[in-house]
């Protein structure tokens, strides 16, 4: 439940266009509603600004189904499902005929109620390896709403990719910066431009990367000032993380 809904309701209902049992009837399930495996929580829209994610792995088709058919009748703007293969992106279409898979995101999306929020995103990748991780942060930032603008492969082993791309870089509002190896792109970007930096390590690298904990450690120790860091891999999180800097300035 968004807050556009609930409060389309409330004015209903303080209008008399909707009676005690309609109100009882649309706020049964609130805050949460209980399934036999999950707590559906249908707050969540109103508490953070987006609703309740998926996180595919772990679940069942059947679980994935229906979680995500139960999410849609609750009459929120959309669903986001994450690390969804192809048996995930199934099950979800099962519930949500609309439902768009993103292979490269392993991410499935079904947008009921399209917005357009102010701010701009850039996503930026070191490598090309780095880019399902990037593409994971795109997709979310544009299914919140918000304007997201791709700089791929622009690494420091070739400082000049990324020095093209400068005024692009710093046209947006938030940054998020994905990269592997030493992970030093980050600290790179967060020196050259003037809007928050979200750092997001990946596990590509050799076997002294250590699955990305080289490039964590490495963006936690960057010397440019006021770097935020997610986990590895966590270009969903880097996405909630720039939504929440941008929505702050709505409230």
């Amino acid at each position: 439940m968004d807050r556009e809904r609930l409060l389309t309701f409330l004015h209903d209902y303080r209008a008399g266009r909707a009676d005690d049992a309609e109100a009882l009837r649309f706020l049964r399930d609130f805050p949460y509603e209980e399934l036999d495996f999950a707590k559906l929580d249908h707050h969540r829209a109103l508490r953070q600004g987006f609703p309740e994610v998926v996180f595919c792995p772990g679940k069942t088709p059947d679980q994935i189904e229906t979680i995500c058919a139960r999410l849609l009748a609750a009459g929120g703007p959309g669903l986001l499902a994450t690390r969804a293969d192809g048996t995930a992106a199934a099950a979800v279409a099962r519930a949500a005929p609309d439902a768009v898979y993103h292979e490269a995101a392993r991410l499935v999306t079904v947008v009921r109620a399209p917005r357009t929020r102010p701010g701009r995103v850039g996503v930026v990748s070191a490598g090309t390896a780095d880019i399902p991780v990037a593409e994971e942060a795109a997709v979310v930032a544009e299914t919140l709403g918000f304007e997201t603008d791709r700089v791929y492969d622009v690494g420091v082993a070739g400082l000049h990719r990324l020095l093209d791309h400068l005024d692009r870089l710093r046209a947006a509002d938030v940054l998020i910066v994905v990269a592997g190896m030493e992970g030093a792109l980050a600290s790179v970007v967060g020196g050259l431009v003037p809007g928050p930096v979200v750092a997001v390590p990946t596990g590509v690298g050799y076997g002294a990367s250590f699955g990305g904990l080289a490039a964590l450690l490495a963006m936690l120790n960057a010397c440019a000032a006021g770097l935020a860091v997610v986990n590895i891999d966590n270009g969903f999180g880097a996405a909630c993380l720039a939504a929440r800097i941008l929505l702050a300035r709505e409230t």
